[in-house]
């Protein structure tokens, strides 16, 4: 259904602040999650192959919305807040759980999910609870393991198993190697989301 999208149409469409911002329609919805330092707007611009598309910005924690993106006028790109940086004052953090909870709670919010995790390191705490999120909620995700071309290749399998064995993950629930520097993984996680909506 999804394999003649036209990628090059893409167009920012709301940022939303509260649940009833959050865009309830017959289109199918991606929703992007991953620690504000993870690179989650870059995996989006690589996905996408464009530089500045979603916010890139110096410092972790720019995306403080639910960010809503329109491909090819057929599918919703969603860029949720960043999560667990040290520096972000204590009401925003509180802001932000509220925030996602209304949204993981809102079944008809999101179709899929994609969690974006730094291969280099083990999951954090926040991204576990994240993963529980998207189980919780029922929604089908994936993983993204960004990050991957900062690792050697002696590295990378271990690490591959380190983030599923962390994030308790089924064997139906796929983890692709990524990298946004390099582009590695980019047309396996696009096959990985279009075929399943």
């Amino acid at each position: 259904m999804m394999t003649d999208l036209n990628l090059n149409r893409a167009e920012f469409v709301r940022s939303a602040a509260a649940k009833t911002q959050f865009i309830h329609s017959g289109l199918p919805k991606v929703a992007f999650a991953g620690k504000s330092n993870v690179g989650k707007s870059s995996v989006i611009n690589r996905l996408l192959n464009r530089k500045q598309f979603a916010r890139v910005g110096a410092t972790p924690g720019k995306t403080v919305h639910v960010n809503y993106f329109l491909i090819d006028g057929r599918l919703y790109l969603i860029d949720l807040p960043g999560y667990g940086f040290a520096r972000v004052p204590q009401s925003e953090k509180e802001r932000w759980a509220r925030l996602m909870e209304s949204f993981f709670a809102d079944t008809e919010a999101c179709d899929l999910g994609v969690l974006i995790v730094d291969a280099r390191h083990r999951p954090t705490e926040a991204d576990r609870q994240m993963a529980d999120w998207y189980r919780g909620s029922g929604m089908d995700f994936l993983v993204a393991a960004n990050k991957m071309d900062k690792l050697k290749k002696s590295e990378r399998e271990g690490q591959l198993q380190l983030v599923r064995e962390t994030l308790a993950l089924g064997e139906g629930t796929d983890v692709i190697p990524f990298s946004a520097e390099s582009g590695e993984g980019r047309e396996a996680l696009l096959r990985g989301i279009l075929n399943r909506l």
